[in-house]
């Protein structure tokens, strides 16, 4: 046995194998968009909605460690408390499952069918949907390929009297074979490719289905390294959510330990004779089952975290809410939480608005230092998105998610200067109240009219950038064009009561200037409404382009 050739056709066949999985999951991610999005948004304390999520989501990303790292990304951010991570974390579990079912059908033989069918795809299709399709087929066969030459360079094995060795005493010593699915899960930070290997090892008939059980029990502990590992530097929450990940399959595998025997015996009367479906069988069947097991005990497991990890499940933290680096595993996910943290952004940009213009009416300093303190965090708010958006953007992205992230960039930029436009009305309110001026009550009314429009057009802009509503993005134009129109009315009122010296020329000044910021407000407003425009026209461009439209005709 030529162990060189051996090693080098193991290491290719996993590296194929793991690259199918990939194309295949990333073809899987961008095709689901947004309806992957609204899994993680409509979470619920009820757990078996949180285990469907998890469930569906690692089904479709192909990877429960990428599941379970956004939790803890969610977890630290504060947007899933620990009964919701235990419930995903289950059901992410059982949806990794789906690789090893996948891999056991055994289409090797026609796996170069499916790379030429999702490569003609892929290099015919101009983008959208279609590409994705291609990509899932070509990820498909590519796996397939891996696994055809894992499974050919350990034939060899077969007759290798020290593999056979190995064999009894792993079938001697159940955690020692625990211990190695941990470390080979650990190493290629994938459950599903480690449920390959065993497989192409149980095709070959050199791992009987006791040895591989215990191996498989291990894989599932192996998985959570990489949740464990992403929780180092978050808060106490998220390191809890990491804790009952790991806690939850070492609890199944000491069940399904001591039930080694009646579990062999019934998988292998299910499906006789066939260790690939033997193996993929177990699999699922040990996910299902310790999940139906474990469910009803979550709040054990959470009192259990809280023991290990005390303190406080909520840390305050000012600054981004949705957003955490973690989220990045999936872009599809990363991409949607973005889009709330910027609506939180405007949200907070038009509190600015709101008690810049009430310090103006009533002269309140305390909302004047309250508007600085808001303008302070729409500037760390932005600087964060954009950090975020800038690594983002270095991810493998559809062209839809990089114009919808380009888009994200111009719209938070607009955001933070409506905020500084915001601030600037309540330093003309300091201004107006040390200075001991005193505008008329048709200054006033005149003002909160143009106000009026000012809030309509960002309320507007901001909900059409939140709902991705076309409509709502074009009314924009209307409120803004009236703005204009309105401050030029009141521009020339101004210039009529200076003339009539029914107006001192200092209190114009003012005046003057918080018409242009409110003008300027406006302006911005309208860039975000475009900016939703501009999404929605690059969007159908991408899934149904025609001749006219690629040229840019009418």
């Amino acid at each position: 046995m030529n162990i060189g050739s051996m090693l080098i056709g193991l290491f290719g066949g996993l590296g194929l194998f793991l690259y199918g999985m990939k194309v295949m999951g990333d073809g899987l991610e961008n095709a689901a968009g947004d309806r992957l999005k609204v899994f993680f948004e409509k979470i619920a304390s009820n757990p078996i909605k949180a285990v469907l999520t998890g469930t569906v989501v690692t089904a479709v990303i192909q990877s429960s460690s990428a599941t379970t790292v956004m939790v803890v990304g969610f977890v630290n951010a504060g947007l899933m408390n620990l009964y919701q991570a235990a419930g995903v974390i289950m059901g992410a579990n059982i949806g990794t499952t789906i690789t090893g079912q996948l891999v056991a059908l055994d289409l090797t033989a026609i796996a170069p069918i499916f790379v030429g069918i999702g490569a003609i795809i892929i290099l015919f299709s101009k983008g959208g949907k279609t590409k994705e399709i291609g990509n899932i087929i070509l990820g498909f066969g590519i796996l397939f390929i891996g696994m055809e030459s894992m499974s050919g360079s350990m034939k060899p094995l077969a007759k290798s009297e020290g593999f056979k060795s190995l064999v009894a005493t792993l079938s001697f010593n159940p955690f020692l074979g625990i211990l190695v699915g941990v470390g080979l899960t650990a190493i290629v930070q994938s459950s599903s490719a480690t449920i390959g290997i065993l497989i192409a090892l149980g095709q070959n008939g050199v791992l009987p289905i006791s040895v591989a059980l215990p191996v498989l029990f291990g894989d599932n502990i192996g998985t959570c390294v990489t949740a464990l590992l992403s929780s180092i530097g978050t808060n106490k929450n998220a390191r809890k959510a990491a804790l009952i990940h790991f806690t939850f399959n070492v609890i199944g595998t000491t069940i399904f330990l001591i039930l080694l025997k009646p579990v062999s015996s019934l998988i292998v009367m299910i499906t006789p004779g066939n260790i690939a479906k033997q193996i993929a069988n177990a699999h699922t069947f040990f996910n299902i089952a310790n999940v139906l097991i474990q469910i009803w005990f979550i709040k054990y497991l959470v009192a259990f975290a809280n023991k290990i990890i005390p303190g406080d499940e909520i840390e305050e933290h000012i600054g981004v809410q949705y957003i955490d680096d973690r989220l990045l595993e999936t872009p599809v996910i990363a991409v949607g939480q973005c889009q709330r943290e910027i609506v939180h952004m405007a949200g907070k940009a038009k509190e600015c608005l709101e008690m810049s213009v009430e310090s103006l009416k009533k002269g309140d300093e305390d909302l004047i230092k309250k508007v600085g303190e808001t303008e302070d965090l729409i500037d760390l708010l932005e600087e964060e998105i954009t950090k975020f958006l800038v690594k983002l953007s270095n991810e493998e992205l559809s062209k839809q998610q990089v114009d919808i992230v380009t888009s994200m960039f111009h719209v938070v930029k607009d955001i933070e200067r409506i905020g500084d436009h915001a601030k600037n009305i309540s330093d003309l309110s300091k201004e107006k109240i040390n200075k001991r001026l005193v505008f008329s009550e048709d200054a006033m009314e005149e003002l909160q009219s143009l106000y009026g429009y000012t809030l309509d057009a960002l309320t507007r802009a901001s909900g059409s950038f939140e709902k991705n509503n076309i409509q709502l993005a074009k009314s924009v134009y209307e409120v803004e064009e009236k703005i204009d129109e309105v401050q030029e009315l009141l521009r020339d009122n101004d210039i009529k009561r200076l003339s009539s010296a029914t107006c001192e020329a200092r209190v114009s000044a003012i005046y003057l200037d918080i018409l242009s910021n409110f003008e300027r407000i406006g302006d911005h407003s309208l860039n975000i409404a475009e900016a939703v425009l501009d999404i929605n026209h690059l969007n159908k461009l991408n899934e149904n382009p025609t001749v006219n439209q690629i040229l840019g005709k009418n």
